[in-house]
């Protein structure tokens, strides 16, 4: 059995053995998307330099663009003061974090006050999901 690297000892996993991770666009310093990792995830975006995930939807690791080839070369990774948030600084390929087709999953903006807020799109799709999830 391997032993846990000492950095992870820094991190404070919640009751799942998650913790979110911010990818960040690391020369616009866009927030492209926010997922979570289990420590395996993290290792191996250390060992790799790529992002990789937990998918909490299909309970396993989820290496970001392996069914859309838009991967995430990881740049820099950032741990929080509490110890339990990371940021990835990462060069998006194929310019597409989310999988509406958009450059950032963070596509809508909430315009307006109180009952009379709306969601706005501002992002456009740079590519048809379709094209992308076959």
């Amino acid at each position: 059995m391997m032993t846990a690297p000492l950095w992870l000892d820094a991190i404070t996993f919640d009751e799942n053995g998650l913790l979110p991770a911010i990818a960040q666009d690391e020369k616009t310093g866009a927030i492209l998307m926010v997922a979570w990792m289990n420590a395996e995830a993290l290792q191996e975006t250390v060992a790799t330099g790529r992002g990789v995930y937990w998918s909490r939807s299909r309970r396993r690791l989820w290496r970001k663009g392996e069914e859309s080839g838009h991967i995430q070369i990881v740049h820099e990774i950032r741990l929080d003061c509490d110890g339990d948030v990371i940021l990835l600084k990462v060069r998006q390929e194929g310019d597409v974090a989310c999988h509406t087709g958009r450059k950032s999953c963070f596509f809508r903006r909430l315009d307006g006050v109180d009952d009379d807020a709306t969601w706005t799109v501002t992002d456009p799709v740079l590519k048809d999901p379709k094209q992308i999830y076959q």
